[in-house]
């Protein structure tokens, strides 16, 4: 695996090595050890997976506080998404800064993303999904979370938003 850091520290973009033959491919997904090699030693204890019916279709921005701190490494297995963080770690140079990536099932790449990071998605393509390991469970009563369109971060959405949750309708604005 190839890491590229994001400008957000800690946070990288990664990149398969496939190796090719007339068969096909092979690629490592995840490696425990190459984590730990670029100082993240994050032991994942869930996994899951998001399916998103049309293009337009936004989840998040959402955290987990720092009672339960949750890194995340993610990536699109079908379609393409608009992968957005948020540094929201109160002492980060970076802080309330974003960084976007396009995901896809034909670029294969994934994301790793540190606790404290606010994390969205915005489906590219009808029958987007992501699969995602983290580093806590869920734990509702922790879960934090940003208005998407919080003209405080300003992310720069690549399509409309066309189907939104109520909940993540609501998330306050920061005060910056």
């Amino acid at each position: 695996m190839k890491f590229h850091e994001t400008p957000l520290k800690g946070a990288f973009l990664v990149e398969q090595e496939p190796r090719s033959d007339a068969r096909g491919f092979f690629a490592r997904a995840y490696c425990k050890d190459e984590l730990a090699e670029i100082g993240a030693d994050y032991e994942f204890v869930q996994a899951n997976m998001s399916g998103n019916v049309s293009a337009g279709t936004l989840r998040g921005l959402h955290y987990q506080d720092e009672t339960a701190p949750e890194a995340k490494f993610l990536r699109c297995i079908r379609g393409a998404v608009y992968d957005v963080i948020v540094d929201m770690r109160p002492d980060s140079p970076t802080r309330y800064q974003w960084y976007g990536v396009e995901l896809s099932a034909e670029n294969r790449n994934a994301i790793l993303i540190p606790p404290l990071f606010a994390h969205a998605y915005v489906a590219l393509t009808d029958g987007a999904e992501v699969f995602y390991q983290t580093s806590h469970a869920y734990a509702p009563g922790t879960e934090k979370g940003v208005r998407w369109d919080d003209p405080g971060i300003g992310i720069e959405w690549p399509c409309l938003v066309t189907d939104i949750s109520d909940k993540d309708k609501a998330w306050p604005d920061l005060e910056i």
